[in-house]
């Protein structure tokens, strides 16, 4: 059992369904050895990338059960306040046996170095390949979390912008790759981004439902959706405007989470302040 219950408190489940209404579906490349150079110059473009196929449904149940390890307090290494649970659930959780606990959590956050099942993912020779081929020079890993969207309870994740969250130089080419455990769908949930919007540079975020984009701000007509297989990948750029509906169906929707950057940024020069001075509403003339 876990030691504390940790609600993740952000967030409102009232939004308007239509910031989420698809105006098309993302292309997918078939497994990372059909990623060509124009499939590297269509992510400089579109700011993202969808690969299919890039891991086996072994890999898939083998990191599901990692993460329902984690979950249960099975891993010993891993620190029990890294599991997020959704708002509201505390009493559910405390009551639920082990097999249902994994039916309540929004989050792990930094789950790498804990289990062999999970690691390695981050050091993959393909996808490092296919980071160093956007960047230029070799990545580093910044940070990761494993994302779950519980079925009938996984909350919205607003529109937004990775920057947005992370103290790092600003002209910093952060790159998020995003590994689907579980199929992503319309129903439950799946990644929709606007192709091209990481071109227009840092926008401004509020503290609406979330640290996110002002709903007004969402480019309606450009929304395209990445629905993605088991072992499916989505890569995308730290400015690229992305977000995720609420769960209502059946199924949940897991997935590993993991946030690059170029070997040469140094992750330690940017403050809080100097982040939030270019992202932040505060002392402009701005409103949502």
């Amino acid at each position: 059992m876990l030691n504390e219950i940790i609600e993740d408190n952000h967030g409102d489940d009232l939004y308007d369904a239509s910031l989420y209404v698809p105006t098309g579906k993302a292309k997918t490349v078939d497994g990372f050895e059909n990623v060509t150079e124009a499939e590297i110059e269509r992510f400089k473009a579109d700011g993202f990338l969808a690969i299919e196929g890039a891991f086996s449904p072994a890999q898939m149940a083998d990191a599901i059960a990692a993460v329902e390890d984690i979950i249960n307090g099975k891993n010993e290494t891993f620190r029990d306040k890294s599991v997020l649970f959704e708002r509201g659930v505390k009493e559910q959780v405390l009551a639920a046996p082990d097999e249902e606990r994994k039916t309540f959590v929004r989050k792990l956050q930094q789950w790498i170095g804990f289990d062999e099942r999970l690691d390695h993912f981050h050091v993959n020779p393909d996808l490092l390949d296919v980071l160093g081929r956007i960047m230029g020079e070799p990545a580093k890993l910044y940070s990761n979390q494993a994302m779950q969207k519980p079925a009938r309870i996984g909350r919205e994740k607003p529109w937004h912008q990775d920057h947005a969250y992370f103290n790092l130089p600003m002209d910093t080419e952060i790159v998020s790759v995003w590994i689907a455990l579980q199929e992503a769908n319309h129903e439950n949930g799946s990644m929709c981004v606007i192709p091209g919007s990481h071109l227009a540079g840092p926008v401004i975020h509020f503290q609406v439902r979330d640290w996110q984009i002002c709903d007004l701000d969402i480019a309606k007509d450009r929304v395209v959706e990445v629905a993605l297989q088991p072992g499916g990948i989505l890569f995308w750029h730290g400015r690229l405007h992305h977000g995720s509906p609420a769960n209502r169906s059946d199924k949940s929707r897991r997935s590993l989470q993991i946030h690059y950057i170029p070997e040469s940024v140094d992750p330690d020069i940017v403050t809080q302040e100097e982040r939030l001075a270019v992202y932040g509403s505060e002392g402009k003339d701005v409103s949502c």
